[in-house]
């Protein structure tokens, strides 16, 4: 069971997508534009909160239960240390796992964005970066997750992450979300 949220979060910004997508580039690009500007926030990587394996026969709720309550000890962290803005990606699936996210922040503002490219592009880069074992079940998850994004419908607004630069990606989120004002250049130091 998840227990009680943040107190005095002000924004979160849920970076959502398919495998493939460019969920976690456009979070670290996204950090970065906000690191040059001096913004306080903190970028977390849900799926790398939930990497593992539980005692046999624990099933998938249950490791999903340890990596929400591991995001909720991360989020305590770097509250403590008084940020307030959350970057964090995640596949959002259902509106149960949305409302996870809303209820750990209870940020006053929570926003959804949502990475897209093509199925091929996606299928391309998951083959590109997974070399292991489970390479052809990620590979197929492609076309199902993205599915299963489409169905649920959770995001307030959507970007391209094909054929463009990730600063262009990224600021354009942050724009969108009303996190900055202004876009960077792409490459501009």
């Amino acid at each position: 069971m998840v227990s009680p949220g943040l107190e005095g979060t002000e924004s979160l910004l849920i970076i959502t997508g398919g495998m493939g997508a460019g969920k976690s580039r456009v979070l670290a690009e996204a950090s970065d534009i906000l690191w040059r500007d001096h913004l306080s926030h903190a970028a977390i990587d849900v799926d790398m909160l939930g990497l593992g394996c539980l005692p046999s026969g624990a099933a998938t709720h249950e490791v999903h239960e340890v990596m929400y309550e591991n995001l909720r000890s991360v989020a305590r962290n770097y509250a403590a240390a008084g940020v307030r803005r959350f970057l964090v990606a995640r596949s959002l699936e259902n509106r149960s796992q949305l409302d996870i996210c809303r209820e750990i922040f209870s940020a006053r503002d929570t926003v959804v964005c949502r990475v897209n490219a093509s199925l091929l592009l996606m299928q391309e880069r998951v083959q590109s970066r997974e070399k292991g074992i489970s390479r052809q079940e990620y590979i197929a998850r492609v076309t199902e997750l993205s599915e299963i994004l489409d169905r649920a419908g959770l995001e307030d607004f959507a970007v391209v992450n094909e054929n463009r630069h990730i600063t262009d990606v990224a600021a354009e989120m942050l724009v969108r979300a009303g996190w900055i004002s202004t876009v960077p250049q792409a490459g501009a130091d």
